[in-house]
Order: C-alpha cells, then sequence, then structure tokens
C-alpha cells in the first residue's frame, strides 16, 4: 500500500504524492515558549514525529525535512515576563530548554531546523511588503492588517460560515479595521515591548505571519506536509493559507493539512478551573515518557482522545510486558512486519500498528522466527525500548521514597509467619511489599535480601 493521508483541505484521504520524492517536507506549528507545555501539546509531538520517522524510513532520512517553529515573539510571553519581573529572552530560553527536554523524553527525534520567530522579523516583513503591493493588506493607525475580502476563498480549510469564522476568531474591535475578518499582520510598539524597525514604525509581528515566513524560508512557497492541532484550523491555519497564497501567488501553502484531534483527561476538558490540567513535566515525574508515547499512540490521531489513569498503568503494564522481549533482539535487525508498515501507511493508524505488534510479540513469546527480531524493530520504528532493560525495570517515579523501617518490619513479620507456617500470612505480606515496589530475595534461609523493582 502507498502512503494515505487524511487532508483537513480536501476532506478526504489521498495516497501522498510529494512534490520531490528527493526532499520531502514537513512543517508542525511549535510552541510558544512563554509557558510549560501541556499533556495536550504532548499530542501533536508525538503524532508528527511518528510521521517524521515513517517518511524516513519511506523515503530515506535524508529526504525529509521537518520543521518544526519555536513561537518567542508574543504578548503572552511579554505578560508572563513582566509578571515574574524577568526579561522576555529570559523567558523564552528557560522555557524552551524546558520544551526541548520534554520533546527528548517522550521519545520525539530532533526536527531538522528548529526556526525561531525572532531570527526571522526580516522575511517577516517582506512577505506583508508583498501583501500591500498586492492590495490584499493595509496600513491603519500604526497596524499592517490583512484584508480578507481580498481573498475571495478565505475559509477553505476550516470551511465555516461568515457568521462562525468572526465568532471563531474572537475579533477585536478596533475603529482602524474595514473588516471584522480582517488580522494584524504587524503592530506597533511601545518602549517596553519588545520590537524591531519595520516601514510602518518600530513593531513586532502578528502571530500569523510568523510561520508564513518560517516555514517558505526552509519548505519553499509551497510544500508537501502542514500539521497541528485541530483548534489551530481556525484562525491560524486559515490565515497562514490567506497570506501565503496572496504573497506568492499560489493556490496553495501545503498540499496536505494534517490535524490531531483534542484531547480531554478523565472524560473532561482540562483546564486549570478544574484542576486537571497537567504539563508533560509533571506526568514525566510519575511515568516514564515511552509510557505516554504509548498511551497517546494507542488512539488513532484524528480521533479524540481521553487521558485516564486506567489507560496509563494499562500502557505501563503492556510495556513492562514487550521490553524483555525486545530487548533479547536489540542488536537484531528485521524487515517490518508488512501488516505493521500497512496500518502506519493508512493515514497513520497507530492502533492498528500496536495491534500488529501484539500479534508479534505473542509469536515471539512461542519462539515463531523472525517475529521477536520483527517486534522490536516495528517498535524501535514507532520510538520504543530506548532505554536499557534494566534502566526500564528499575525506573521509579521521582516521588517513590523506600520507607526501609517499614521494610525491615514487614519483612521480620514475614519471617514470624515463616517460622509459624502460616503461608496465607507470608504470602500477604510478600504480596504488601511487592505493592510498595519492594522485590524480595529467598532461599531455604529465608529472606536474604531486597530490591526496589517497579
Amino acid at each position: 500500500m502507498a502512503l494515505q493521508l487524511y487532508s483537513t483541505l480536501t476532506r478526504r484521504k489521498d495516497a501522498f504524492q510529494p512534490i520531490d520524492p528527493a526532499r520531502v517536507r514537513l512543517y508542525v506549528c511549535g510552541p510558544t515558549v512563554y509557558d510549560q507545555a501541556h499533556i495536550g501539546n504532548a499530542r501533536p509531538l508525538i503524532v508528527f514525529d511518528v510521521l517524521f520517522r515513517l517518511l524516513r524510513h519511506l523515503y530515506g532520512a535524508e529526504h525529509v525535512t521537518y520543521a518544526r517553529n519555536i513561537t518567542d515573539v508574543d504578548d503572552k510571553i511579554n505578560a508572563r515576563a513582566a509578571a515574574r519581573g524577568i526579561s522576555i529572552r529570559e523567558l523564552t530560553e528557560e522555557t524552551n530548554a524546558i520544551f526541548q527536554e520534554d520533546a527528548t523524553a517522550l521519545g520525539c527525534l530532533p526536527p531538522t531546523i528548529q526556526p525561531r520567530a525572532t531570527e526571522h522579523i526580516a522575511a517577516m516583513i517582506e512577505i506583508i511588503e508583498k501583501l500591500l503591493a498586492g492590495g490584499h493588506a493595509y496600513v491603519a493607525d500604526g497596524h499592517v492588517l490583512f484584508s480578507v475580502p481580498s481573498m475571495p476563498n478565505y475559509g477553505k480549510l476550516s470551511r465555516r460560515s461568515l457568521d462562525e469564522m468572526i465568532a471563531g476568531a474572537r475579533v477585536d474591535v478596533a475603529p482602524y479595521k474595514k473588516g471584522d475578518l480582517d488580522f494584524v499582520l504587524w503592530k506597533p510598539s511601545s518602549e517596553a515591548e519588545p520590537g524591531w524597525d519595520s516601514p510602518w514604525g518600530r513593531g513586532r509581528p502578528g502571530w500569523h505571519i510568523e510561520c508564513s515566513a518560517m516555514s517558505s524560508a526552509y519548505l519553499g512557497e509551497v510544500f508537501d506536509i502542514h500539521g497541528g492541532g485541530i483548534d489551530l484550523v481556525f484562525p491560524h491555519h486559515e490565515n497562514e493559507i490567506a497570506q501565503s497564497c496572496c504573497a506568492f501567488g499560489h493556490d496553495v501553502m501545503a498540499n496536505v493539512w494534517m490535524h490531531n484531534g483534542f484531547l480531554q483527561v478523565e472524560g473532561e476538558k482540562m483546564s486549570k478551573s478544574l484542576g486537571n490540567f497537567v504539563t508533560i513535566r509533571e506526568l514525566l515525574a510519575d511515568w516514564p515518557g515511552e509510557v505516554l508515547r504509548f498511551n497517546m499512540l494507542k488512539t488513532h490521531y484524528r480521533q479524540p482522545i481521553d487521558w485516564t489513569l486506567a489507560s496509563l498503568r494499562e500502557s505501563q503494564r503492556e510495556l513492562d510486558r514487550w521490553y524483555p522481549v525486545a530487548k533479547q533482539f536489540a542488536d537484531s535487525e528485521a524487515m517490518l512486519a508488512p501488516e505493521f508498515i500497512a496500518a502506519l501507511e493508512d493515514d497513520l493508524n497507530t492502533p492498528d500498528a500496536i495491534t500488529a505488534m501484539r500479534r508479534l510479540y505473542k509469536d515471539a513469546t512461542e519462539e515463531v522466527a523472525f517475529a521477536g527480531a520483527r517486534f522490536a524493530s516495528c517498535g524501535r520504528l514507532l520510538g520504543f525500548f530506548e532505554k536499557e532493560l534494566n534502566a526500564w525495570e528499575h525506573w521509579k517515579p521521582a516521588s517513590f521514597r523506600v520507607d526501609e523501617i517499614l521494610v525491615a518490619t514487614k519483612i521480620n513479620a514475614r519471617l514470624e509467619a515463616r517460622k509459624a507456617r502460616d503461608w496465607p500470612a507470608s504470602d500477604r505480606i510478600r504480596d504488601e511489599l511487592a505493592e510498595m515496589g519492594i522485590a524480595l530475595k529467598d532461599n531455604k534461609d529465608g529472606t536474604t535480601s531486597w530490591e526496589v523493582k517497579r
């Protein structure tokens, strides 16, 4: 099967045909670095990392370019830096460092390029000048705005009505705007705000123009795939298309637009007011990154996902079973199982790919030829089995503490139970210790030692 991808632009799944198979190009909207990324932000990180890995497998690693931007100029950044009493640069460097560490812990490969918005201001100004020259933008009260009516097919990505777009854009009421949907390309900066010289005075870019400038700088005016969360379809991606198409004179910006579905926590929308807002960093303190990754990939990327503690526990248990088998074949190279790669080629159907791995795991434990090597190879493509087996089996949450006095007390109680031949009590205490993560080592003389295990 050839790679099939669903595009939000066409609302259908089609065979993927890169513009140039020797240079397959993927752009994904990255973080605005003002705060730690939450678990919802982890979904596009993981989903498009799998796509990046698959494209590298199909076309060769040297033939795939993956750009994921860093937005380091934004009003939220300004407000957060002011609230913390630190410089904007200090805030963005700190937040970006945490983001990069989180992405690595989730098993994500580094993108080919991670452009920063502040390093591409000149390119943004150049695009804005093209839009002004073409009659697609206007200057008003120190701002430069995109004129939405100048693009007849505006809204082709989201397919919303005019009223829906106005509501969804959370339109700013401003006397200098000619149309309700017109959006800012450039705005003036005060002395306290970051700013750059431009033909329209000292100012800073709007949010949408940043991605148009960075994607075109590294991938060209038209490229293969643009990805992001479903929440970015409107207005962000719609406005990217408008800017890029009008500035460069093309009908499309990217041939395929891919969007992952929403994430909720324990059946509810994640929000700080509900107390279920959780960052990637917080989860990584309690779970190995591969567990979070596995848990995410059990649901198809376009479907909503309900992030639950029960599902995390099951993901942990399954990886615990898989790891020893995979590590037996850590140095083995094998062809990927046809059913596994077929699942991924079917619009990144990771649930079916995982089902294929479950069959391979069963075959491997029954010593079916090649199953173990294929199982390990498939897992590595999905970003699993990166730890040494000993490190995996002994990983513990940051909050884990061993109460050695309690452990010693229980071991002594178990020894007394064994002397009294009270086997039910002995087994019960052993189980209690196992729940605490303590594994006992027994011989004919009794318990000789213990160790911390998962």
